[in-house]
């Protein structure tokens, strides 16, 4: 019991302002549910949508890693509470694949639909991460000849569904990023250990025929 008090209280602790602390959560991620994670680059002072990275036309401000690189990544709570000690505010990034969590993601309205026509077929699902622009359903780990094979055996699969595996990265709760607040749409229980989350191809069944079922078109995005 005094193991999961603890827990909750890292996952619930605040700053002042009222927003759970990042290097709790950091800390949380790492430690307790074994997500290697890094900072994310900074959105740029000068222009909040804007990136502090060297591309002008960064497509994800404020929400991938730049230094250190994702291969940084790690569950080593020592590293962590120093790069959060030094950059206190700086986005948390997880580096998908392996044996972290995968993700599915898809613009912000057509997944709030399909969360709900997902619910109506009792579609159990895991954690969903949200930002303003898009909504990503954490996964099992999976391969990418396993998601060739899926995709190739659909008869038609939404352009604006996005794949985070192996070597990619996705930003999490509660970071601040050029595009917004990162939140959890569906959240893990505090004080659980590593959370559940469903396979791809169970997913990827159930969005499909869900943006289908609900005449939703997903736009690229």
């Amino acid at each position: 019991m005094r193991e999961i008090l603890g827990r909750r209280r890292r996952l619930l602790s605040q700053r002042g302002d009222g927003k759970p602390e990042l290097i709790d959560a950091a800390l949380t991620y790492a430690t307790q549910w074994r997500w290697p994670v890094l900072p994310g680059v900074a959105a740029d002072p000068q222009g909040p949508s804007r990136c502090s990275c060297p591309d002008p036309d960064c497509t994800v401000p404020g929400a991938h890693p730049f230094d250190p690189a994702l291969l940084a990544a790690t569950t080593d709570g020592r590293m962590v509470s120093w790069w959060w000690g030094n950059r206190p505010t700086a986005p948390i990034v997880l580096a998908t694949g392996g044996q972290a969590p995968c993700a599915v993601s898809l613009p912000a309205l057509p997944a709030a639909r399909a969360l709900k026509a997902l619910d109506r077929m009792g579609m159990r699902l895991g954690p969903v991460v949200a930002s303003p622009a898009r909504w990503a359903i954490l996964v099992k780990p999976y391969s990418m000849e396993q998601l060739g094979e899926l995709l190739y055996a659909k008869d038609f699969v939404p352009g604006s569904l996005r794949f985070h595996g192996e070597g990619g990265y996705l930003a999490l709760p509660p970071s601040e990023t050029g595009r917004g607040e990162i939140r959890w749409e569906r959240a893990p229980l505090p004080g659980s250990a590593s959370p559940w989350v469903p396979d791809v191809e169970a997913v990827v069944d159930a969005v499909v025929e869900a943006l289908t079922r609900t005449g939703v078109s997903a736009p690229e995005l």
